[in-house]
């Protein structure tokens, strides 16, 4: 059967199958003719669809999820693209052959996927990075201090890190016009009566009613180890066998090497011993921190925010 197109209306490809269906335009006047071309495959039961107009080919699966461009498998200029491209693809959705042995439906509905996969994994990008931005994860944080550090010979702090990020970074949604860096906003005022960390509140921890005093976040945590630890000689052993720490490294070892594998530099100025000869690393932001705490009281088996409460300051 011999494929079949008008310029005034629709007309089955394969008409024994219902296999396809064309909606033929004069060239650069098919806007606006989705809706009538998916009314027609739907009440046809097409399903692919080809909407052209001689120059653009857009071919849907009107049955699939989503707006008209949702259910666009592929669009095609075949004078913008060479004439591979153009030939190669004509081919997989129109070859008669393939048509009749149902492959060239085959073949649409998995290039459908992809593209579906593609678009879903671009909807998710802006989502994953500002995970990885308001969980301050430790892998972004390094990769970022080294790089400022091999730009200036200066290596920042994780929070400072951290806290850069969250006040000028963003990743936009797609055709949003870029944001430029803007200076940090002035802190939010404290409600009255309400202590604000690392001004009128002390670093520290609560455990069990006793209030313990720090000079950094760092400190706060090395000391709740150290007390766990304390109180339980298998705290460290059990600790240290969780079967996942950080993204990338693990946050308690035996040396400062199984801290930071591969990074002697990291090693040497960012572990510190415990008084029972473990290590723990401390090149972490205060957001790592409070995560670190919250996996110590789980092991410990001590109630984090009741039991145990923190103040890591600013």
């Amino acid at each position: 059967m011999d494929y079949v197109a008008t310029i005034r209306g629709i007309r089955t490809i394969h008409p024994e199958s219902q296999s396809r269906s064309w909606k033929v335009k004069q060239i650069g006047q098919s806007e606006g003719a989705e809706r009538q071309l998916f009314e027609y495959a739907f009440h046809a039961g097409v399903p692919l669809a080809i909407l052209t107009d001689g120059q653009e080919w857009n071919f849907f699966l009107p049955g699939e999820q989503g707006d008209y461009g949702e259910r666009r498998v592929y669009k095609l200029d075949i004078v913008d693209r060479d004439i591979a491209e153009c030939a190669s693809r004509l081919n997989r959705y129109l070859k008669y052959e393939a048509i009749v042995a149902g492959t060239a439906l085959e073949a649409a509905r998995e290039d459908y996927r992809n593209v579906s996969r593609d678009r879903q994994m671009r909807a998710t990008l802006p989502k994953a990075w500002s995970k990885l931005v308001e969980d301050e994860d430790e892998l972004l944080i390094e990769l970022v201090a080294d790089s400022v550090e091999s730009l200036c010979g200066y290596k920042p702090d994780p929070d400072s890190v951290a806290r850069f990020l969250k006040e000028h970074v963003t990743l936009r949604a797609q055709g949003a016009a870029p944001q430029p860096l803007r200076p940090p906003s002035a802190p939010s005022p404290t409600p009255a009566g309400t202590p604000h960390p690392g001004r009128t509140g002390q670093i520290g921890f609560t455990l069990n009613g006793r209030f313990v005093p720090a000079r950094s976040a760092r400190d706060v945590m090395i000391a709740i180890f150290e007390n766990f630890a304390d109180g339980d000689t298998t705290f460290l052993e059990r600790f240290a066998a969780l079967p996942k720490h950080g993204r990338t490294r693990r946050f308690l070892a035996r040396s400062p090497d199984e801290l930071y594998p591969g990074r002697p530099d990291l090693a040497r100025d960012h572990s510190a011993q415990l008084k029972s000869g473990w290590w723990l690393g401390t090149n972490v932001s205060r957001a790592a921190i409070t995560r670190i705490i919250e996996m110590a009281c789980e092991v410990a088996h001590v109630s984090f925010g009741q039991a145990l409460t923190i103040n890591l300051g600013e």
